[in-house]
């Protein structure tokens, strides 16, 4: 069992703390003095389990959701029962088995083998799994533009190591098949073994010179296209976002939810995400607004760094959810993946 002392408490105080802890992460409910005296192996009466609890009450670890009620856990009680208390589990044979055959790549491309990642942590945690790839430093061998319907594009990009990335446009009504035809071209002639980056300049720059060549549709798509991809930035895969929504009451408002979704799809959270990564040694765990990346109570997110052979960060792996995750099952699943993606990556 882990060193009650460890987290600043008496045997009894970090026994009733871990007990509600526990009960919480399982059904999300208070427990009372009652129950907790039936339960634990200290020969304590409901009345001095009630006085422990209202100490734990004061230093700001439990509190009641309403009058008569049993007690739940704040954040700062579940951040001291998980660095303190809990004891972390260990994956089984059959679960790196698992991990290492859905995270397997021959047949399929990175950008599946890692939407493949994503949704394993969302399928295990039944919160929303993050995997967050930076940029590709490969050449480009090949772009493409496929129309998919009224004012909506299919960008694919190539790369020269076989990684292939698929993004959605918006393009303008009425688009002719020939405008898609003529930027493919001009894009393709000028790809000349060059990274992303450097295509984006040296295109841009050749379009202030020769705009008056191009067709303006065929102009504005080319530039569509290129800015869905971020020199600076990456690919972060998010799934199992609904699984957000599964108890609304433990983070409180649809609102929040809704405000959540739109930070995960920014560029600024993918960076923040690499930060956070780059700052830890293995898993860390963020509850409620401690990160600094949602501003938001009632959500934890555990958070592990992708490194390569060389210890270098090649992305970051995580799971976002309520604050009652079962950390104990999680954090060694995010550990192991992160370890795996970051040999996938390097």
């Amino acid at each position: 069992m882990p060193n009650s002392f460890a987290s600043g408490l008496g045997e009894r105080e970090a026994a009733i703390l871990r007990e509600i802890v526990e009960e919480y992460v399982e059904t999300g409910e208070p427990i009372g003095s009652r129950t907790l005296a039936q339960r634990l192996n200290l020969s304590l009466s409901p009345a001095t389990i009630r006085n422990v609890m209202a100490d734990l009450g004061r230093a700001g670890l439990l509190f009641s959701p309403h009058v008569s009620a049993g007690r739940l856990p704040t954040e700062k009680g579940v951040k001291l029962f998980v660095e303190g208390l809990l004891q972390f589990g260990a994956l089984t044979d059959e679960d790196r088995a698992s991990i290492d055959s859905r995270l397997e790549i021959h047949g399929r491309s990175y950008q599946e083998t890692l939407a493949e990642a994503s949704s394993m942590l969302s399928g295990l945690s039944s919160a929303a799994g993050l995997v967050l790839a930076p940029k590709s430093d490969a050449t480009l061998k090949h772009i493409e533009f496929v129309a998919l319907g009224p004012g909506r594009v299919l960008v694919v990009l190539v790369s020269s190591d076989g990684q292939v990335e698929n993004r959605i446009i918006e393009t303008p009504a009425g688009l002719p098949h020939s405008a898609l035809v003529e930027a493919g071209n001009y894009l393709n002639a000028h790809l000349g073994d060059l990274t992303l980056g450097t295509l984006k300049e040296r295109v841009s720059k050749e379009m202030d010179v020769n705009r008056h060549e191009l067709d303006a549709l065929t102009a504005s798509v080319i530039e569509s296209g290129l800015a869905t991809w971020d020199a600076d930035g990456g690919t972060l895969f998010v799934r199992g976002q609904g699984k957000l929504l599964a108890d609304i009451t433990e983070i409180e408002r649809l609102t929040t939810i809704r405000m959540l979704f739109d930070h995960l799809e920014t560029q600024e959270t993918m960076l923040q995400l690499l930060q956070l990564a780059d700052a830890s040694e293995g898993v860390r765990i963020y509850i409620g607004s401690e990160s600094g990346m949602f501003g938001m109570s009632g959500v934890s997110m555990i958070v592990a760094p992708a490194r390569n052979e060389a210890q270098k960060i090649v992305g970051a792996i995580g799971v976002i959810g309520p604050t009652r995750l079962n950390y104990g099952r999680i954090v060694p699943v995010v550990d192991y993946t992160a370890r795996m993606v970051g040999r996938l990556l390097g």
